[in-house]
């Protein structure tokens, strides 16, 4: 009984985290101001660059970070008892990713859940986080699509899950998740298909000089 309600518990608060925006937490508590203003679609990222730079980049990471691995080290703390914790971090990386991709405050449209993978990932094992960062990593640089990235990282979370973890039901639990990634980033692979998915770019964006006043 304990079992499925810590279960149940988990799952509601991981989701309950996934469907925090990162830009409204980091625009409220951090920043100060409304980042979701500095630009749409393929201007936010070099815009966002030219105003706050690499400091920008590093708090807007940690306040991802530590609002990802809050419901992660609670899920820990309460499968503990039980000699369960990495099926507790696993089940919670689940339903964060799920809440990242479709948050039901925003009609069930979200990101890519990127962050949340890799940060869950790394919780349930530590050489399955990074291994699946770094695929995401590559393949990102490598494609300039964030989705492919995802999507890699996912696959190769799941290959380094079946290597590494020794808890099957842990392990089901990276498959659902690699499945549900592969769910959300379908639409975005026919956006590739049709080349209208957008590249990441870092270079400097200088649209705005042209509303400066001479």
């Amino acid at each position: 009984m304990k079992y499925w309600i810590f279960s149940i518990l988990t799952a509601a608060i991981a989701y309950l985290f996934g469907t925090l925006n990162s830009l409204v937490v980091a625009s409220r508590l951090v920043f100060r101001t409304n980042l979701k203003k500095i630009g749409k679609g393929e201007r936010w990222l070099p815009n966002f660059r030219r105003i706050y730079g690499l400091k920008g980049f590093l708090k807007l990471g940690a306040v991802e970070l530590v609002k990802d691995a809050v419901p992660l080290l609670l899920a820990g703390l309460l499968f503990h008892a039980d000699g369960n914790a990495v099926v507790g971090r696993a089940l919670a990386a689940f339903c964060l990713v799920l809440g990242r991709m479709y948050p039901s405050p925003y009609g069930f449209r979200g990101s890519y859940g990127c962050g949340a993978l890799i940060v869950g990932a790394m919780f349930v094992n530590f050489s399955v986080g990074a291994a699946a960062l770094a695929a995401l990593l590559l393949v990102s640089w490598a494609t300039k699509y964030l989705s492919l990235g995802t999507l890699a990282g996912a696959i190769v979370m799941v290959i380094a899950g079946v290597l590494v973890l020794d808890n099957d039901l842990a392990v089901r639990l990276c498959i659902f998740t690699a499945i549900l990634t592969l769910i959300r980033m379908i639409p975005a692979i026919r956006r590739i298909g049709s080349g209208k998915e957008p590249r990441l770019s870092l270079e400097e964006d200088i649209t705005y000089k042209f509303d400066e006043q001479f």
